[in-house]
């Protein structure tokens, strides 16, 4: 029986344990299995891997994404750019297990993202500047894409949703909503700007994917705009986790 997993904590609601239960069952995958694996510190991963040695890989969660980085053998180039990882693979054929890091989340959000381009989307606002935000600037960088950062307090490099204009609107024309806001159970919550600016040239794609709809998206919506929420990345990043399981 090969094992498969998610690490982090707490781990009460898991996208991932749903969804490759589900692909297991209907693609008749046998002999595999999907587990839950809350682990309070990221330091706990050698010992889970040592006393499962069924275990071929795994998908991690906050808070271990950036810190379970210090346990691994090695890091491919998106991982170790992004500063994050969200997939492992654990190969036993040495003597001690050999950790390698990935970062899919990158990939679900390019292939998610790219289809909806069009040649007016030639520069972003990222709405947040934690580990999400990182693989956004990622793939914005792979695909030529000038950005700016907006958070809620004074950065180098960023600036403050106040100075958010109709002008810079006119000339960043996608929206990228990397914050918890408007995820359950904060409904009404969605990032400050001046959505009466907004219009058909926007494209808004929200991380969020619960609900299915933000308030940030209703609000672009309503002005004419373009938008997509995270559903289709996340699972696209679940299904190029099982292809780097599988090499």
């Amino acid at each position: 029986m090969k094992s498969y997993g998610l690490i982090g904590f707490p781990l009460s609601h898991s996208f991932s344990k749903k969804y490759f239960t589900h692909k297991f069952e209907q693609e008749q995958i046998k002999n595999c299995k999907y587990e839950l694996h809350p682990i309070v510190r990221a330091s706990e991963i050698r010992d889970l891997v040592e006393s499962n040695q069924s275990l071929c890989g795994l998908n991690v969660t906050i808070p271990h994404k950036v810190e379970v980085m210090a346990y691994l053998n090695e890091l491919d180039e998106a991982a170790s750019e992004i500063g994050a990882v969200n997939c492992i693979t654990i190969d036993r054929n040495g003597d001690k297990p050999f950790l390698k890091g990935y970062n899919t989340d990158a990939f679900g959000f390019a292939e998610s993202l790219k289809p909806l381009l069009k040649t007016h989307h030639k520069k972003a606002l990222i709405f947040g500047d934690g580990g999400a935000a990182q693989a956004v600037k990622y793939v914005l960088k792979q695909l030529d894409i000038p950005y700016l950062t907006v958070i809620r307090h004074v950065k180098p490099g960023t600036i403050l949703y106040s100075g958010i204009t109709q002008e810079l609107l006119k000339e960043y024309t996608i929206l990228i909503n990397t914050t918890p806001l408007g995820m359950l159970p904060n409904l009404d919550s969605f990032p400050p700007i001046p959505y009466q600016y907004l219009n058909e040239q926007h494209l808004a794609y929200d991380l969020v994917y619960n609900p299915e709809e933000t308030a940030f998206l209703t609000k672009v919506k309503a002005q004419g705009g373009t938008i997509k929420n995270g559903m289709e990345m996340l699972t696209l990043q679940a299904e190029r986790s099982w292809q780097i399981w599988q090499k």
